[in-house]
């Protein structure tokens, strides 16, 4: 009898414990109202044996190894509490993509060693940063909603864009930590941090009731096109 109570107490105790990818998919989806949506992830371990974990997708020549939408696709994004817990109950270690734009964070990407300098330049001249994801080779930095006009006019008032400075916008996309994806594994540089309201009836803030701040897109935007432009592997230069 003791036996078979202290297997009991073991399975509840498992049922509490909500796997890491749950957690985060849902503080993005429900408490930041962040659209998320299944990533297609990466093929079971040894499907490609000495090559690696490829794509899950039926591309073998997938540029972004399980870095995007599938099925579904990026027009499912969501924030209903239900339909994510669905999808993460049926794919536990799929990666949290995040659909870009309109009233979501968008986000500037560049070369990780770009990144990491362009960040350093921006914390000495005392800006202000939101959230930062980071993979081995890009970083990514969440900035607020900003419309593909309002870029566009930004860019237009520069000399060269670097081609390897990316675009997250309306209609786009971008991993979110913590998922594994073929670059390797996603993760925070610089942490979300919530911003605190006020509650209705006191007036007293609310630690993390909010989603996390988010910078305006110009604030950032010449420290990062420099930062890519000085880069070894910044790529062409985009005119304007």
């Amino acid at each position: 009898m003791r036996e078979i109570l202290g297997r009991r107490r073991r399975l509840r105790l498992r049922r509490r414990v909500r796997p890491a990818q749950l957690d985060a998919v849902l503080t993005c989806a429900t408490a930041w109202q962040w659209p998320v949506l299944p990533g297609v992830g990466l093929e079971a371990a040894g499907g490609r044996g000495d090559r690696g974990r490829g794509c899950a997708c039926p591309d073998p020549e997938c540029a972004v190894p399980g870095a995007h939408p599938f099925d579904p696709g990026l027009l499912a994004a969501t924030t209903d509490e239900r339909m994510v817990r669905w999808w993460w109950a049926n794919r536990p270690t799929a990666p949290i993509v995040l659909a870009t734009g309109g009233r979501a964070p968008c986000a500037l990407s560049l070369p990780a060693v770009a990144a990491a300098r362009a960040l350093a330049e921006l914390d000495r001249m005392g800006a202000r940063l939101g959230p930062v994801v980071a993979t081995p080779t890009r970083w990514s930095l969440l900035v607020a909603p900003y419309t593909l006009e309002r870029l566009g006019e930004l860019l237009h008032a520069k000399d060269r864009v670097p081609s390897s400075l990316r675009f997250h916008g309306e209609g786009g996309y971008l991993v979110l930590p913590p998922s594994e994806v073929g670059a390797g594994q996603v993760r925070w540089e610089r942490a979300p941090s919530a911003i605190s309201r006020p509650r209705p009836d006191k007036g007293e803030p609310v630690p993390g009731s909010a989603a996390p701040w988010l910078p305006d897109v110009e604030a950032v935007l010449d420290a990062l096109v420099e930062a890519s432009n000085s880069a070894p592997d910044g790529g062409s230069r985009l005119a304007y």
